[in-house]
């Protein structure tokens, strides 16, 4: 019952971030909670894959994403491109590329880390516990497609 209340109160502020009709989804990317370098990269890895999975596009498309510098920013950086994604940081694009811009955003809540990953055309969420070894899922997977 204790992990019940967290799982719905992020589904719920997922749902009502894209309850505009006919606007894009409200993209951001924050530094947000702190978290270390470990538990960055293992929360970045994760999202990457769920990531990877969902877009619907060849993998070579180009991600344009705002980094930060952060922990959780330069890991995921490294994971999406592990997942073999071209990923612009510059801004520089070439004129035969029409990049998926990515935003991101990681935030603490009742003692768990909340990441997101967001495209125009979707949103991946999740609640992560964090240790000083890493980190591990907390919730399931939240998806939100715009069609």
């Amino acid at each position: 019952m204790h992990k019940l209340a967290p799982c719905l109160l992020i589904t719920c502020s997922l749902f009502s971030g894209c309850q505009a009709a006919g606007g894009p989804i409200d993209t951001y990317s924050a530094p947000g909670a702190a978290v270390g370098p470990v538990a960055a990269s293992a929360i970045a890895g994760d999202m990457a894959s769920q990531f990877a999975e969902q877009i619907d596009r060849p993998v070579r498309t180009p991600i344009k994403m705002d980094a930060d510098g952060s922990d959780y920013a330069t890991a995921l950086e490294a994971a999406l491109r592990g997942w073999g994604f071209v990923v612009i940081t510059d801004g520089r694009v070439g004129k035969n590329h029409k990049p998926i811009q990515l935003t991101y955003s990681i935030d603490s809540l009742n003692g768990e880390v909340l990441a997101r990953v967001m495209t125009p055309s979707i949103a991946l969420g999740r609640a992560y516990a964090t240790t000083t070894a890493g980190a591990t899922p907390a919730s399931p997977l939240s998806i939100m497609q715009r069609q």
